[in-house]
């Protein structure tokens, strides 16, 4: 890097950056005191069930919303324009489903990891299956928002990049395992407050040294920033209304419909209200976020004009251009700069610490209590404990192969998503809404599923082209009417050879990547459900059914609906809890309540 670009912390930056690290340890220490002091698996994953609906929405924010985005979104805006802004829209159906639909039948069914589910509703190798594919995308999504902040930080002031690292990850690790899952949400909470107050100061300071809000307007609408309702149907196309819209609609369903690092809090909920609750007051604040980090990226256009530093500043990444431009913007306003990179590591902190407890989680309760029922609590908390450090440590040597990646982080962060968490999503939507589909149905949907990701992935990648080209810088319109009218020409004229056969195939925008695998794990499951033998009404577990058949097809008479099983019996069940207290099997309809229980199995009734 050109030493004349780099930009260094002040003293007041250090110790706010320290002071961020120390109010999160403080956090985490907190809780390992206080309570019943993490020694029981409850308190430790499920924080005893008893948060309320606020620190929860704001722990769902702070899940969601990671550096990948605080960097990765006003990269993209500043390079290609606001046409990704349109996925707030997706936001309105990604969330308002999970809380009418996932929600209700996850919560009722009382669990701690949402794979639990899976056995209910098909099989233990089902669930097996579920809770590895769920490990292995979060591990790889840690390695990418540990690394993301710590190379920002180092492309442009220097700082040590693994040094960023080693802090962000130990600090992460060590305040999750001391406080478990209520440090994290607590911490997320303070952290969430840091990230908007960081935002908001880089924008303040931005517009006023760029010369208003009237001149930072006149310069993106001048730099064609501002773009318009895109309705191109092509699914090919990187960004378009659909590909943004409706896409992103299966993207956030895969992240707070089924995401056990989301649901995990959902649970942790005092009531299913407060869960409910918890989801709609996500809403506004996931908006607000993507509002400032758009506006953000604008701010860094109109200061800039799209001009590309990256042989300044060493990489070609225009990630890096994010934190150069708050640098910029910040010098010489003593304590800000480290105020933005505190919120940076924020980000990162309240996202890698949300995938520890719930990789902790998923891994006791899925992959090793079931082999070890007669472990004791004390056994068990420790186990989890350790766990959650393993998982910490795993995701710091992942960030050493982030750094291969060749595309922005924010569109690698969304393809890791959508190859791996849409079929995921295609599971539970499988046994949710369709009571005929069987456990071998659901384990080739599966299999599918990731092959057909995976090959569609690993296509893009081998065959990547230029297909999206930045959008001009705007002094290319400060030129004469006649120059500016020859070079537009010239830019519409441009026709990429558009491509053909398995390369258009591999071309697919990785917003419909979410969509595209959950339909094809549901379409081969029925399938192979139907061919063999699909599930009768009686075998189905109840409560683990939505009815959403039966309400789509209320026109139909009650016999009909019922011979097409779309009516799924409800009331109370009887959940077979082991000696570990999960629950293992939920025997169906209430002529089974006074059935005997099995040795080192419990009953217990529950209202769904």
């Amino acid at each position: 890097m050109d030493p004349s670009y780099q930009k260094h912390f002040a003293v007041a930056d250090y110790v706010i950056f320290a002071v961020l690290l120390a109010a999160s340890m403080g956090i985490g220490l907190y809780h390992a005191l206080s309570g019943g002091r993490q020694r029981t698996t409850q308190e430790f994953l499920m924080a005893d069930r008893s948060m309320r609906c606020l620190p929860v929405s704001l722990s769902l924010i702070a899940s969601f919303q990671s550096a990948v985005a605080i960097i990765g979104v006003p990269a993209e805006i500043y390079t290609h324009g606001t046409q990704y802004w349109f996925i707030g829209c997706a936001y309105i159906l990604g969330l308002l489903i999970p809380a009418h639909v996932f929600i209700p039948v996850l919560y009722r069914l009382r669990l701690s990891s949402t794979y639990q589910y899976l056995e209910m509703r098909f099989s233990k190798a089902v669930r097996i299956c579920g809770t590895l594919t769920f490990i292995f995308q979060t591990v790889i999504y840690m390695g990418l928002c540990v690394y993301t902040p710590a190379f920002a930080l180092n492309a442009v002031t220097g700082f040590e990049l693994w040094g960023a690292v080693l802090a962000t990850g130990l600090v992460c690790t060590l305040y999750t395992t001391m406080g478990g899952l209520k440090a994290v949400i607590w911490t997320d909470v303070f952290q969430t407050v840091v990230m908007f107050a960081g935002q908001l100061a880089v924008i303040v300071v931005g517009v006023q040294q760029t010369g208003g809000v009237s001149e930072v307007w006149r310069k993106v609408r001048e730099g064609n920033r501002i773009s318009a309702l895109d309705l191109n149907p092509d699914p090919t196309e990187r960004h378009t209304f659909w590909t943004l819209g409706v896409g992103g609609i299966f993207l956030m369903l895969s992240l707070y419909g089924v995401n056990q690092a989301q649901v995990q809090r959902y649970l942790s909920a005092r009531t299913e209200k407060e869960a409910v609750r918890s989801c709609y007051m996500v809403f506004p604040s996931l908006q607000l976020a993507l509002a400032l980090s758009c506006v953000m990226g604008l701010v860094m256009f109109a200061r800039y004009c799209g001009e590309d530093h990256s042989d300044k500043l060493g990489t070609s990444s225009k990630d890096a251009m994010v934190v150069y431009f708050v640098m910029d913007m910040l010098q010489g306003l003593p304590g800000l700069p480290g105020l933005f990179i505190a919120c940076l590591f924020s980000a990162a902190l309240s996202t890698i610490s949300s995938a520890f407890n719930s990789l902790a989680t998923v891994t006791m309760e899925d992959l090793i209590k079931p082999h070890f029922p007669t472990m004791t609590e004390a056994r068990a908390t420790l186990l989890s404990k350790v766990l959650a450090m393993s998982y910490g440590l795993l995701c710091l040597a992942m960030a050493y192969l982030t750094h291969l990646m060749g595309d922005s982080v924010l569109q690698v962060a969304l393809k890791i998503f959508g190859m791996v968490g849409g079929p995921i999503l295609g599971l539970f939507c499988l046994g949710m809404f369709f009571p005929w589909a069987n456990s071998t149905g659901a384990l080739a949907g599966l299999g599918a599923g990731l092959a057909l990701a995976f090959w569609v992935g690993i296509g893009s990648i081998v065959t990547r082209s230029s297909s999206t080209r930045p959008l001009p810088p705007c002094r290319a319109v400060l030129l004469s009417d006649n120059m500016t009218t020859a070079i537009h020409a010239a830019l519409l004229n441009v026709t990429l050879s558009r491509p053909s056969g398995l390369k258009r195939f591999y071309s697919l925008s990785y917003m419909w990547y979410s969509a595209f695998n959950c339909f094809t794990v549901i379409l081969i499951g029925l399938i192979i459900s139907f061919l063999t033998g699909p599930m009768k009404e009686e075998d189905v577990t109840p409560g683990t059914v939505y009815p959403l058949l039966g309400k789509l097809l209320c026109f139909l008479p009650e016999h009909l609906k019922k011979k097409l099983c779309c009516v799924t019996p409800l009331g109370h069940t009887v959940i077979m809890l082991g000696a570990d207290g999960s629950a293992l099997r939920m025997l169906p309809g209430l002529a089974k309540q006074h059935a005997k229980p099995k040795h080192g199995v419990q009953c217990r009734k529950s209202p769904i």
